[in-house]
């Protein structure tokens, strides 16, 4: 199961994608949860402390590695013909939660020096994750379509597309559907997330229906989680959480669509 979550940043993706993963690892699945996001933070929300956290340097920023894997010796030419599986044994960090987490990091800025080399690990590691290898995958994606108009994540079982209530959150999940329904991605799914009341529920559900959107479930606003956040733990270990349950009950209906 290759399962990638995208959306407009502060929708609350991240924590679904922590909770997939815990829920694919719980079902005995050997899971890798990949952190894509330009400012990531899925680490914290798999049980590892802020200092365990910051001390992960993401793949595009480990330039002994990125050297290593494309330098030709030639200033500007790079190597793109590399393995990647010795960076998965190496630069996988175990979790609390049960799950494998690489950070992947991503392009700064484009006034950052040329990323050529990085962006090039990264492509090629996100093919051999996805393609490649047999564990359940998570991708957290940057916020936004990034990701998406790379084609790194097209060959993913499962996009979920997050978005609450509010139309800007909702306008850009559109846009992420359409380039990958464009891009000829499959189970493209919107997930409501954040849900206070039935008015809510019913504005997603219009808007899912009038964009042609399959929108699969709800998650459920819960102030547990927020106070989790602050008290600097991760939710996903308290299960009566509801907005867990639902992530969870997310987790099960993809496992059922594969079988």
């Amino acid at each position: 199961m290759k399962v990638a979550v995208a959306g407009k940043g502060g929708v609350g993706k991240t924590l679904i994608a922590g909770g997939l993963a815990c829920g694919f690892a719980e079902r005995k699945l050997k899971t890798i949860a990949i952190d894509a996001d330009s400012s990531p933070n899925l680490g914290l929300t798999l049980g590892l402390s802020a200092e365990e956290a910051r001390k992960i340097v993401p793949i595009s920023e480990n330039k002994e590695l990125v050297d290593s894997k494309t330098s030709t010796g030639y200033s500007g030419v790079y190597n793109l013909n590399f393995s990647v599986d010795d960076i998965v044994k190496q630069y996988s960090v175990p979790t609390p939660l049960g799950v494998n987490l690489i950070v992947m990091g991503t392009v700064q800025s484009m006034g950052a020096g040329c990323m050529c080399a990085p962006t090039a690990v990264i492509r090629v590691l996100l093919r051999h994750l996805v393609v490649e290898r047999d564990e359940a995958v998570v991708l957290d994606l940057e916020a936004g379509v990034e990701h998406i108009g790379r084609g790194t994540s097209r060959q993913v079982d499962a996009l979920l597309i997050i978005a609450d209530s509010n139309l800007k959150s909702l306008e850009i999940a559109k846009h992420i559907h359409d380039m990958a329904f464009a891009a000829g991605m499959k189970g493209l799914y919107l997930i409501g997330n954040r849900v206070m009341n039935d008015v809510q529920k019913e504005a997603i559900q219009v808007f899912a229906k009038e964009n042609g959107m399959n929108l699969l479930a709800f998650v459920p606003w819960d102030q547990k989680i927020i106070d989790s956040d602050m008290a600097g733990v991760t939710p996903l270990e308290d299960k009566d959480i509801e907005a867990v349950k639902a992530i969870d009950g997310i987790c099960e209906q993809l496992l059922k669509k594969t079988e």
